[in-house]
């Protein structure tokens, strides 16, 4: 059940038919693992816990340096030095007592990704190299949960949503093979902070849709963003039968 207090704070939200309160309940009763508290996972956070996800799980081993401030805005400049995940916990607690905020600051492997990913509902990747993308979707697919991905760097971004339930959706080495891990950074290439912003702001509009049940989710579309010319692009996503994550989950 919703409080007093909570019906007020989500009141905008609730007023949405399709939010409406059985919505804000599925909210309530969520959990979200956040991987990187950097500049997409910042508004991830700062919005998923504002509209009320019940449980949020952050995981960043990085600690806050000021380089980070032009973009990382759930953090400031009176914690520098801090891990990123006690930063962006106190300023979630800040925001919203309601959400129970966690926290995982130690790195991500292939060993601990399976049990940390099956305790959640969904799984919001924010994270900045190939490595750690490629072993979300390896245990996501395992796990049978769902994966909000987003990427940005210099003037381009993209969102993409990988369902295992969904027999159309591919997974993220459908369509990006096994890449290359090319470490190209934000700090060798650099990155407009309003772009990773609008990318993060994306990445949780698509786990609000997809927890409280409406819209059309991008299953099987990947969203390019083009912050030069503010134009948005479109790709239709096939799964590849061959996979070698996903291609035998429906036999």
């Amino acid at each position: 059940m919703l409080n007093d207090e909570e019906l007020l704070r989500y009141s905008r939200q609730i007023l949405l038919q399709q939010v409406d309160v059985a919505g804000q309940l599925r909210l309530k009763n969520s959990k979200v693992l956040i991987v990187g508290l950097g500049g997409l996972g910042s508004p991830v956070a700062l919005y998923l816990a504002a509209a009320g996800v019940g449980e949020l799980y952050l995981a960043d081993f990085d600690t806050l340096e000021v380089s980070n401030l032009q973009r990382q805005i759930v953090h400031d400049t009176a914690v520098l030095g801090l891990l990123k995940v006690a930063s962006a916990q106190a300023r979630l607690q800040g925001l919203n007592p309601h959400v129970a905020v966690q926290t995982i600051s130690e790195k991500l492997t292939a060993e601990n990704l399976p049990n940390i990913v099956q305790s959640v509902d969904v799984v919001v990747d924010c994270s900045d190299n190939f490595t750690i993308r490629s072993q979300l979707n390896a245990a996501c697919f395992a796990s049978k949960k769902i994966l909000v991905s987003g990427a940005a760097i210099r003037t381009d971004g993209q969102v993409s949503v990988y369902d295992p339930n969904n027999a159309q959706s591919p997974c993220y080495h459908c369509v990006f093979g096994e890449g290359e891990e090319e470490g190209l950074t934000c700090s060798e290439a650099g990155v407009l902070g309003p772009l990773v912003g609008l990318i993060g702001s994306l990445q949780a509009l698509e786990v609000l849709k997809i927890i409280a049940g409406f819209g059309e989710p991008l299953i099987g579309r990947l969203l390019l963003v083009d912050a030069l010319s503010s134009r948005f692009r479109e790709l239709k996503l096939r799964r590849d039968p061959q996979c070698k994550v996903c291609g035998v989950r429906h036999g």
